[in-house]
């Protein structure tokens, strides 16, 4: 059986492609800055922050670093309910990557606060600042500026693994590549058309947090 590839027939679907894309997007903007707060968050209290308030965000990372996203997303969409906690698709989906980005990125930046010397923890405090305030203002920029490509990676690889929100219906690239596939039995073209859409946002999303990162943490020009 012969099979013959074609693709231009996709721009009748164009529509909802672009819905799909705008949408991963919306997702990765939202999970990418909540999810690095968080994780900010997070890493304070696991290496600065209160005694009292540890094992709990060890509890929250360790649970969401050793459980599939899938499950994740499953219990937020269909478990919270049974709670009286209604989701719409979007809202479930934006939670669940907010909240996987939030403890992976915690590990991150906590390695990046252990690698900060001891003399610039010992000059906040001989400056009178509390352990947030040294955090804040000494620790912080050096911290992120050293993880900052590990960071990167970590949201990028959350961008790829937005595909699954298609799973609740969230009407995502994947769940575009989905539909199409279903209505015209074409696979290969669906699929193909996806994998390159994903491989070009991967691309750029790496590109832009290199400029954002080159923004937020300028070289110093060498002596």
């Amino acid at each position: 059986m012969n099979y013959t590839f074609e693709f231009g027939w996709l721009l009748e679907y164009y529509p909802a492609i672009v819905k799909g894309v705008l949408i991963t997007l919306q997702l990765i903007a939202i999970g990418g800055v909540l999810g690095i707060a968080l994780g900010i968050f997070c890493a304070w209290v696991r290496a600065l922050g209160p005694t009292w308030l540890r094992p709990p965000i060890a509890v929250y990372v360790e649970m969401i670093r050793n459980t599939p996203f899938l499950i994740q997303l499953f219990f937020i969409f269909f478990g919270l309910p049974s709670l009286g906690v209604q989701l719409n698709e979007l809202t479930a989906a934006n939670i669940a990557m907010v909240v996987n980005l939030g403890a992976y990125s915690c590990e991150i930046i906590r390695a990046g606060i252990q690698a900060t010397p001891k003399g610039q923890f010992e000059a906040g405090s001989s400056l009178a600042m509390t352990k947030f305030e040294t955090f804040r203002h000494v620790v912080l920029v050096p911290a992120l500026q050293r993880i900052w490509p590990a960071l990167s990676s970590q949201v990028v690889i959350v961008m790829l693994g937005s595909s699954v929100v298609s799973q609740i219906a969230a009407e995502d690239l994947t769940f575009a590549a989905n539909f199409i596939q279903s209505r015209t039995f074409r696979a290969f073209e669906a699929y193909m058309v996806s994998t390159v859409i994903y491989l070009a946002l991967a691309i750029l999303l790496r590109q832009l947090l290199v400029v954002v990162g080159g923004f937020i943490f300028p070289r110093r020009s060498a002596r």
